[in-house]
């Protein structure tokens, strides 16, 4: 058994490597300072905190969401801004883009989702609700979207599936299925294997599996190994079979998708607002800080918020990366696992090309 512990700090790797000694039990520990640097791209463009990063499948494009009402896309290798969405007027909260990068959806505080031609910036279409729009995600193959609102004026939580048209011009608003029944907001919606299933969370920190067909509920997780505060996010494995949550009860817990198995959990110092899983190595990313309601109260040095690396089957922490002047609310990964991204309370979008270092960390 093996344990590495990496620090990322302006720009300098240190590797801390606890290794199994080949003539005895002891562990051996060993010290090696890579004076390589990782230095991060700072994307400076939105003027308000990030609330949502999102890759396209190529891993070429990176789209930010932040409280300033305007989407953002980016070229993911060198941080560039290639153009903004403009329509939106309130914070918007998730997006996400059609395998093929042709369609981008968001949703918004201003109580809709909107598509959106990725290429032009041009509005496609505008789904409309009576209450703020939060979560939204592609069904495999572009055909279906999921949109969740959130309670307002008397109207309770909702999950909302649409019909996404091949061409615009046949694009209608109606909701093919709504399913109710959570207590307060749900903060994430995303697709399950196959398309057969929902999976939900939010404020009531209850982990939620829900039937596509009938709409029915078919799961919830158990509440003893459950979390106990809100949980913030949620990410899918690359392959759809596991998924990822992070809550305000200072954890993150990695799920089975099918089961609703609790698999492995993470703890951390701080509350939870982002989590992310690495395609290609056995990482999982979580970044927080505190709810963003306290940030005022907040000490703003860079050090307090960094992104933490844990080894996802040991569950052990082996790093973090530090910048963020405030509350880390965004994280995701390239697919091809040679970089990521966080967004902040701060208004900062920083992508990291991992040092070649970070690729030798010894296998557990």
């Amino acid at each position: 058994m093996g344990k590495t512990n990496l620090l990322l700090n302006d720009g300098q790797l240190l590797l801390l490597l606890l290794r199994r000694s080949k003539s005895s039990s002891f562990l051996q520990l060993n010290f090696r300072q890579s004076k390589a640097k990782m230095r991060p791209i700072l994307m400076k463009g939105h003027e308000r905190p990030l609330t949502f990063l999102k890759y396209n499948r190529d891993g070429d494009l990176l789209f930010s969401c932040a409280k300033d009402h305007t989407p953002t896309v980016w070229f993911a290798d060198n941080g560039e801004r290639l153009g903004t969405y403009a329509g939106h007027n309130g914070a918007v909260w998730c997006c996400d883009v059609s395998r093929d990068s042709t369609r981008l959806i968001t949703g918004s505080a201003d109580q809709s989702a909107k598509l959106w031609d990725v290429q032009s910036g041009t509005q496609l279409f505008t789904f409309s609700f009576d209450s703020p729009a939060r979560a939204v995600d592609f069904a495999v193959g572009d055909k279906l979207a999921v949109i969740t609102t959130d309670p307002f004026m008397g109207l309770t939580s909702a999950i909302h599936v649409k019909r996404i048209a091949a061409d615009p011009d046949d694009q209608v608003g109606d909701s093919v299925l709504v399913l109710k029944g959570p207590q307060g907001r749900i903060n994430r919606a995303v697709w399950g294997p196959l398309n057969k299933t929902i999976i939900s969370a939010g404020e009531d920190a209850v982990v939620r599996i829900w039937d596509t067909e009938t709409g029915k509920l078919l799961q919830e997780n158990d509440k003893e190994v459950g979390h106990k505060k809100t949980v913030t996010s949620l990410a899918k494995s690359t392959d759809g079979s596991h998924f990822l949550t992070g809550s305000l009860d200072k954890s993150a817990k990695l799920w089975d998708s099918r089961s609703l198995t609790l698999i492995k959990t993470y703890f951390t110092e701080r509350p939870v607002n982002a989590v992310a899983m690495s395609p290609l190595l056995n990482h999982v990313v979580l970044g927080g800080g505190q709810d963003a309601s306290a940030v005022t109260t907040t000490d703003h040095r860079a050090g307090k918020f960094e992104a933490k690396f844990y080894d996802k089957i040991l569950q052990e922490e082996i790093g973090g990366v530090k910048g963020h002047f405030g509350p880390i609310n965004a994280l995701a990964f390239n697919p091809d696992g040679k970089s990521f991204s966080s967004g902040g309370e701060d208004g900062y979008v920083r992508l990291h090309h991992f040092d070649p270092d970070y690729f030798k960390i010894p296998s557990i």
